[in-house]
């Protein structure tokens, strides 16, 4: 049985790999650039799946199944690469600041400690959830911040939440390793490839081998940049370049475009405590040890204006989210800029992310899109989902 995936992300390389796993398949993927060259390589990695508050449903499972997977594909793919893949098995740190809601003197005390115990209580019922799942999330005061993440600057927090069992990991060099692998399996990857249209033709359910009334349609070939390429799959994995594909289908996945903007700055020493160097989170920034003294500092959310889907990068909010991490860091406002770089993130548009499934109205084409913000976390998890599909 042929299959085609189009897009090589790391959702797509996951997906080539996981089904490379399967005998029988002859694999092909397509990406008009090279590997983890769009949204992939501008993400971070930050793998938040227990400091998550997703608890339960889809959105849980998901996470579940990416982190325990994550846990043995890691080592499997060194061991059939020899590369070594960054992966920081230190947690994450999340910080909780004070509320700084503008109340008058008279109310400000007494209703900031009512949110304060509100959100509190809020990461202690997580905490017991997480025990009940089987995993670890600590809250911590103050004093304990400071004895562990010394760098912290401690006012204006009320504590912090860690959890050891998240982890974070280099996107690109995760992407890197997992075509290798599937490349060692047999799968075809062929790059700089655009996919200029797409065929179908209509075609009748069975159920137990009876025909029904349903009637699908069955993609059989694309046409690319390279000649006609035939299948009996077909996974659309390509992100942002999901809607226009679909579109040739007459059936449109709405993804538009988030723009995310993050630094790579440059210490002299490692902040802290440099055998311990968590993620650290807080007011949606994230300070993510990359190597040495080297840190990750992302990322803006930047949504397009008046639904247009050109978006400019704001500088400001660039700077802004800089000072932010500053502020939780001091020690940040030392280090030298390395670079800056931006990436444009797929959200589907009035639905949850991610998409995975079948394209409406056909038997034969799936979906496998429109991560948003968690394309790396929830790479195993959607891999195992469309083997599911294939593999039934």
């Amino acid at each position: 049985m042929n299959v085609v995936i189009i897009g090589c992300g790391v959702v797509g390389a996951a997906i080539a790999y996981e089904l490379s796993q399967i005998k029988g398949l002859n694999i092909t993927v397509l990406d008009q650039q090279l590997p983890a060259q769009a949204s992939t390589g501008a993400a971070l990695g930050v793998l938040m799946g227990v400091i998550s508050h997703k608890t339960k449903g889809r959105a849980w499972q998901m996470r579940k199944t990416s982190m325990q997977r994550y846990e043995t594909l890691i080592p499997e793919l060194e061991q059939i690469t020899t590369r070594k893949i960054p992966f920081n098995r230190h947690g994450i740190l999340m910080l909780l600041p004070e509320n700084l809601e503008p109340f008058t003197a008279d109310e400000s005390e007494a209703i900031a400690s009512e949110q304060e115990n509100s959100e509190l209580k809020s990461w202690e019922k997580l905490v017991n959830i997480r025990h009940s799942q089987g995993y670890e999330l600590e809250i911590w005061d103050i004093a304990t911040l400071k004895k562990f993440c010394p760098q912290i600057e401690e006012k204006q927090l009320i504590g912090a939440v860690y959890s050891p069992q998240d982890r974070q990991i280099d996107p690109t060099a995760l992407t890197l390793a997992l075509v290798e692998a599937a490349s060692h399996n047999g799968v075809t990857f062929k790059f700089g490839v655009k996919v200029l249209g797409m065929s179908s033709f209509p075609y009748p359910l069975s159920l137990n081998g009876k025909a029904k009334d349903t009637i699908a349609n069955f993609c059989h070939q694309l046409e690319t940049t390279e000649g006609t390429i035939a299948s009996d799959w077909f996974i659309l994995a390509a992100g942002l370049g999901s809607s226009p594909l679909s579109a040739q289908l007459n059936q449109w996945v709405n993804i538009r475009p988030v723009l995310g903007q993050a630094w790579h700055l440059r210490l002299e020493h490692p902040l802290g405590n440099p055998h311990f160097q968590p993620v650290i989170t807080g007011n949606d920034v994230h300070i993510v040890p990359v190597s040495g003294a080297d840190y990750w500092v992302g990322a803006t959310v930047e949504f397009p204006k008046d639904r247009i889907d050109d978006i400019l990068a704001d500088k400001e909010l660039l700077e802004s989210l800089k000072q932010q991490a500053i502020a939780f860091c001091p020690e940040l406002a030392n280090a030298t800029t390395i670079r800056t770089w931006y990436g444009l993130r797929p959200r589907p548009e009035g639905r949850a992310a991610p998409i995975i499934g079948k394209l409406p109205g056909f038997s034969n084409i799936l979906l496998a899109t429109g991560h948003y913000r968690n394309g790396v976390l929830l790479a195993p998890a959607t891999a195992y989902a469309i083997r599911e599909m294939i593999d039934s």
